[in-house]
């Protein structure tokens, strides 16, 4: 490592507000090394589409090429508008960011789930399903969408005005008995998102489907509401996987908070990659992947992250306000192995010949897995 300031100088031209965005980048700590791969994209660098109802953009193996098992989708509906009935070839895992929408699923028994979600709610869609999303409220919604296929494409879902514009009217009127005039009247292109009248009330639309309505299987869940999995007073996480959400079999996920000055522990995944969205606040990530390869990096919201499978890494709060983002995988169950526990476990001459500290000072870390801990979690006398 060289001592010569500058060596990092750059008297050349700057995009000073990009640097402002990721120092870490600019100024890595001498621990970086090598390149694990692109760790960082942003949605506020993806193109929006933008629709009379809404607007979409989204994160997938083309903007970030490390992911190769999730995709992200977040999508704005305005009150009443629709992302219109569809159906695609990957799981689709949501969360309710801001406003509130209303959901329903057909299943392959023809009963049909309908309800309301707002935020910090989740639904899951398994691929096949066709289901839509209707916003509500006055001011309608914004979710984040995700996938368990890395190439997953929103343009390139299956969608119930182009299946009926793209089959001929002598085939629709034998399927429907609906006439020539009928069909003429039908959308001759995709509908995507567009506005549309409000619905009735969630009672009323359940009244409707009568013997067919869904009760047995849950497609959405409260996630924002539930008692924290883990926390202490440096933060907390929620998990939700297949475990207490049973129709989320391949998307398994954690909220995590983390509070100024503290950090997510050291740690890493046992079964799969990790596909991060931030949603508040402003953070540093560092990954340690195979090769001794290392890299940090800075976040702040509406930015996604990623994690190599198996590798280790850690978080830090270098803000002022709590920071709140989502870790995902393509897994029915959260995993996650967390180092200081690993040393705990280790016995002490294993330890010290690992390690090469003495045992005393070993002792000193944190003897469980915390998750989120903060300079006060250590042991006293830890230095």
């Amino acid at each position: 490592m060289s001592n010569n300031k500058s060596d990092a100088s750059d008297p050349g031209p700057e995009n000073r507000p990009l640097l402002k965005e990721n120092p870490s980048s600019n100024h890595p700590p001498f621990t970086d090394r090598g390149n694990p791969g692109p760790l960082w994209y942003s949605f506020d660098l993806a193109p929006k589409r933008v629709q009379d109802g809404g607007w979409t953009h989204q994160v997938t193996q083309r903007e970030l090429p490390s992911s190769t098992e999730l995709a992200g989708v977040n999508m704005r509906l305005t009150s009443g508008s629709f992302r219109e009935l569809h159906w695609h070839k990957a799981d689709e895992w949501a969360i309710m960011l801001t406003g509130k929408a209303r959901v329903s699923l057909l299943q392959a028994d023809g009963k049909m789930f309908i309800d309301d979600v707002e935020e910090g709610d989740l639904w899951y869609f398994p691929a096949g399903l066709p289901h839509s999303i209707q916003g509500l409220g006055d001011d309608g919604c914004e979710f984040l969408l995700v996938f368990d296929q890395g190439d997953f494409s929103e343009d390139d879902t299956f969608l119930l005005s182009e299946f009926l514009a793209h089959t001929s009217p002598e085939l629709v009127e034998k399927n429907t008995s609906w006439s020539r005039e009928t069909y003429d009247q039908l959308p001759s292109k995709e509908l995507y998102i567009f506005p549309a009248p409000m619905p009735s009330s969630l009672e009323d639309d359940r009244q409707f489907l009568g013997k067919h309505l869904e009760t047995v299987n849950k497609y959405t869940f409260k996630m924002a509401a539930m008692a924290p999995t883990l926390s202490n007073d440096s933060g907390d996480a929620r998990v939700v996987d297949s475990k207490n959400f049973p129709v989320s079999k391949n998307i398994a996920a954690a909220m995590v908070r983390i509070k100024p000055g503290a950090m997510r522990e050291m740690h890493w995944h046992p079964n799969g990659s990790e596909w991060q969205y931030w949603m508040q606040g402003k953070g540093r990530m560092t990954v340690v992947a195979t090769g001794a390869t290392a890299r940090t990096v800075d976040f702040r919201a509406n930015d996604v992250g990623y994690v190599p499978t198996m590798s280790g890494h850690c978080i830090e709060n270098t803000g002022d306000e709590d920071i709140v983002f989502l870790e995902l995988f393509k897994a029915s169950s959260f995993e996650d192995i967390s180092l200081n526990q690993w040393i705990a476990r280790m016995p002490d001459r294993m330890a010290e010949a690992h390690l090469k500290i003495p045992v005393e000072k070993i002792r000193m870390a944190p003897q469980e897995r915390l998750a989120v801990l903060a300079l006060t979690d250590l042991a006293p006398g830890q230095d």
